[in-house]
């Protein structure tokens, strides 16, 4: 009877253990909700009385605090879709709700908003003025709202990006990829939940490329949804999906592909 009774007792804490489990799985995908959806969406440039479509039907997910990254040939559409997701642009037709808000009906001054409040830019090409510090350039960010302490919060963006002791240095005093951290101290510097990359390693060595996908790695462990756009397989495989683009269409959206399999499809 002593056996019998813990046998039971071992099944019950079975039970239970199964139960929090189940509860667990339960939480983790309530959490993990979309903070971005695209559906149908075109957009149409209209250069005199010629239409150029540049997305021709994108549908598109991504949940809050995911890493993507977006891939595709120069006229694929990449660049346009990324210019929706930032809201610098808006569909010609379809819907695109961010955190549950209608982007396609918002004002030109919600959009504004909506920039300046959820969303950091990180370029190519760095973007910063050559006259005056990285200080000075991540500070700017902060100029326009009600920002308290913008000097503190400046300071405390370069140092989080490791530049603690380059943040008084010019532009043109910097390498490569330590202009790109000021770029990316730049985005943060206003707590966004999105950060948009445009090709953020295209003009860095492979060294200084790596150092700053550690940087965007570590973003993406704080929570910060990050969205890559690049041609480059290495970098795309650090991202937890990789979405490819042609002719104004995603035609796969994977995860886990190696860099090898990434090449072989582009």
């Amino acid at each position: 009877m002593v056996a019998d009774r813990r046998a039971e007792e071992r099944e019950a804490e079975a039970g239970l253990h199964r139960a929090n489990n189940t509860n667990v799985s339960r939480i983790k995908v309530q959490e993990q909700t979309d903070m971005i959806e695209i559906e149908n969406v075109k957009k149409i440039y209209t250069m005199g009385s010629v239409e150029v479509p540049a997305l021709a039907g994108v549908n598109l997910s991504i949940a809050q605090g995911e890493i993507v990254a977006i891939m595709g040939a120069s006229g694929s559409g990449k660049s346009t879709l990324m210019n929706i997701l930032g809201c610098l642009d808006v569909p010609t037709s379809g819907t695109y709700t961010l955190d549950g808000e209608d982007i396609g009906s918002t004002t030109d001054s919600r959009l504004a908003e909506i920039r300046n409040r959820k969303i950091g830019f990180v370029f190519q090409t760095y973007n910063l003025l050559p006259r005056i510090s990285a200080l000075n350039n991540v500070e700017l960010a902060l100029m326009y709202g009600n920002h308290r302490n913008r000097r503190r919060t400046a300071q405390e963006a370069l140092e989080r990006v490791g530049l603690a002791d380059r943040m008084r240095h010019k532009p043109t005093e910097l390498s490569g990829g330590q202009q790109q951290r000021v770029g990316i101290a730049r985005a943060l510097v206003k707590s966004p939940e999105i950060l948009l990359a445009d090709e953020p390693t295209g003009n860095l060595d492979s060294r200084s490329g790596e150092e700053i996908m550690q940087i965007l790695g570590q973003l993406h462990s704080e929570g910060i949804s990050v969205i890559i756009v690049t041609h480059e397989a290495d970098i795309a495989v650090r991202a937890s999906r990789v979405i490819s683009m042609r002719d104004g269409l995603i035609v796969s959206d994977s995860s886990g592909l190696t860099a090898g399999e990434l090449t072989v499809q582009h």
